[in-house]
């Protein structure tokens, strides 16, 4: 298992990547396979070949011992000089009166295959099984007529009259007789293929640097073919990119049948999203200006009022509102209120809200201390823990803030007594439109409110998670690192 997680790990990212290289392994395994079939096969024509050729040179041999044996003893020795010095035969052949060692070649399987062939059909032709000598031997290490002389210490016409060494190191084939008490029929000879018995394998340096170019061939082609296939798809995702940052490019509708429909498809696409944010746009504009004539009617309203701690909350609240409507429009194109970085007192917001609740008859705890202002955006962060503290309100009742700093950052943890969320569903309610069973009926919300305050805390660098608290309720913990 780990080592399989390894090499997905190591399993390149990009297409063109994943797809060359399944190109390049799948004409290398073609190649082997291919290659195993042919040498498969070669083996098998010549396991084949050798024993055909070993049948009839074991019946050649066969034919040979059967007329040295029917001659008579006296003219043996005749005709064994005619042979040596005439030629007209293959074989080299000699009477000997002792046996003679030979220094057989290692076993090999076709080696084996060849003996095996010559004493079925030696005893079948003749019915000789005992005393029959079968072996190979190198030219140079060859004993001939006694075990202390060697074939190379013959006469040169000898040899060449009847064996025909084309190799010096081709094998040869030695089989010997007992044709009668301490005499011995010797017979040597050359196989028709000398090379039969060499181990080098069909597969030579000339048919590997094939398979090589042949593969480094189809690698070029394919990253050619692969290319062309891939850079209408990192034109797409430049596209979408773009659209994403608020630049529509059209892709050009050009290519083979599925890429001219894609790219007919995202161009209709981008238009359809674009008059819908247009749209939405001019809807908000409307709105917005349309807020702005009674904001300013009551801010006029606001300073006259005579009591002083009044005047400035209903001026902190107007101030609130006209923050909204200017970043309304703002908000609609891209989800989120461009606002510089100042220093925020959340603790000072927290207890803004906290006065806000206990006019609603709500009841909002908040405890710990705040050290120093917090880096952020400040509307942003009061719409994320105006959210947080909304739901705890609705479904506990009752809301109860901790603010905990240090020189890491900040974590403000907003508690209730309602009736928590299943640990199934924790992290589920941050998908955008979730409504759990059982609320969607009483809360009036459209269950974007943890997915936005999320948004925020992590647009922040911080995040939020959740975790029923014992007894009853729910805790949820916002932390804003500095």
């Amino acid at each position: 298992m780990i080592s399989l997680v390894g090499a997905l790990r190591r399993w390149p990212r990009s297409a063109s990547s994943r797809i060359l290289l399944v190109l390049g392994l799948g004409v290398l395994l073609a190649q082997v396979v291919s290659s195993a079939i042919w040498l498969t096969q070669w083996r098998a024509d010549t396991e084949r070949n050798v024993q055909e050729m070993s049948r009839h040179m074991a019946f050649r041999v066969a034919a040979t011992v059967q007329f040295f044996t029917e001659l008579p003893i006296s003219y043996r020795h005749v005709v064994l000089d005619q042979l040596r010095d005439m030629g007209g035969t293959r074989f080299f052949v000699t009477l000997n009166h002792e046996e003679i060692e030979i220094n057989d070649l290692p076993e090999s399987p076709l080696k084996d295959k060849v003996v095996q062939q010559f004493r079925d059909v030696l005893a079948a032709q003749l019915g000789i099984n005992d005393g029959l000598k079968v072996a190979f031997s190198r030219p140079s290490d060859l004993h001939v007529i006694k075990n202390d002389i060697l074939l190379l210490d013959l006469p040169d016409r000898w040899g060449s009259q009847s064996l025909l060494l084309g190799k010096s190191e081709a094998p040869i084939l030695v089989i010997q007789v007992p044709i009668a008490p301490e005499q011995w029929l010797y017979l040597a000879t050359l196989m028709p293929d000398p090379d039969f018995l060499e181990s080098n394998t069909p597969l030579s340096r000339e048919r590997l640097l094939s398979l090589l170019i042949s593969l480094a061939v189809m690698l070029l082609f394919g990253v050619w073919i692969v290319r062309s296939l891939t850079r209408p798809l990192r034109r797409l995702a430049e596209a979408a990119e773009s659209f994403g940052r608020g630049e529509a490019r059209a892709l050009p509708e050009t290519g083979s049948r599925e890429l001219e429909t894609t790219a007919r498809a995202f161009n209709a696409m981008q238009l359809r999203i674009q008059r819908y944010l247009d749209d939405r746009e001019r809807l908000f504009a409307s709105i917005s200006h349309d807020l702005k004539t009674p904001i300013t009617r009551l801010r006029l309203r606001a300073e006259l009022l005579d009591d002083d701690a009044e005047r400035d909350a209903f001026c902190r609240d107007l101030e609130d509102l006209d923050m909204l409507v200017k970043g309304a429009l703002q908000s609609v194109k891209e989800t989120d209120i461009h606002e510089n970085r100042v220093e925020v007192d959340l603790q000072r917001m927290l207890c803004y809200m906290r006065d806000g609740a206990a006019l609603a008859g709500k009841v909002v705890t908040v405890t710990g201390e705040q050290r120093e202002p917090f880096l952020g955006k400040p509307l942003a962060l009061r719409r994320c823990l105006g959210n947080l503290v909304d739901n705890a309100l609705y479904y506990g009742g009752r809301a109860e803030i901790n603010i905990q700093d240090d020189s890491k950052g900040l974590e403000i943890t907003v508690s209730d007594r309602g009736p928590g969320i299943p640990a199934a569903q924790l992290e589920r309610v941050f998908a955008p439109y979730t409504r759990l069973a059982g609320s969607q009926s009483a809360h009036p919300g459209m269950g974007l409110g943890l997915s936005i305050a999320r948004n925020i805390a992590r647009a922040h660098g911080g995040d939020i998670t959740l975790a029923n608290r014992e007894g009853a309720g729910l805790v949820v913990r916002l932390t804003l690192p500095r």
